[in-house]
């Protein structure tokens, strides 16, 4: 008994809905990518309550001397630094760091325009900041 189907399967698979599928994701990855921003700087900001998991390998000091005079100090050493000196010094300092991080110390009455004066040499050496607060 020979059966003989009437219909037979065609073997081709229409693309076009696949097509529409990609198109849709590439969009969406796209749109979605925008919104993250690549150049913002790498903070770790402790909590009051607990510790950060990253150490710092080393710390700067900005103290307030009153007539917008600041001064710069790297690992507590007394005598002060300029801010045109703080990124070799950080440079110096952190060099052959596996992950190269410092800490920020600063006084309430200092200008955050001088406290990113320092973030920015973060950014530009690829550093990672942690800024210091006090537990409430």
């Amino acid at each position: 008994m020979a059966l003989k189907r009437s219909i037979k399967a065609d073997p081709n698979i229409a693309m076009s809905s696949m097509t529409d599928i990609v198109f849709l994701l590439l969009i969406f990855f796209l749109v979605t990518s925008t919104l993250v921003n690549p150049n913002a700087l790498k903070l770790l900001l402790p909590k009051s309550t607990g510790q950060v998991g990253a150490k710092a390998t080393t710390s700067v000091s900005i103290k307030d001397w009153g007539g917008d005079r600041y001064t710069f100090h790297i690992d507590g050493d007394q005598t002060p630094l300029p801010l045109s000196r703080v990124e070799d010094a950080l440079v110096d300092k952190l060099q052959g760091e596996e992950d190269p991080t410092f800490s920020i110390y600063s006084d309430e009455s200092v200008p955050i325009k001088e406290i990113v004066s320092v973030m920015n040499i973060a950014k530009r050496n690829h550093y990672k900041v942690i800024l210091a607060t006090q537990p409430e």
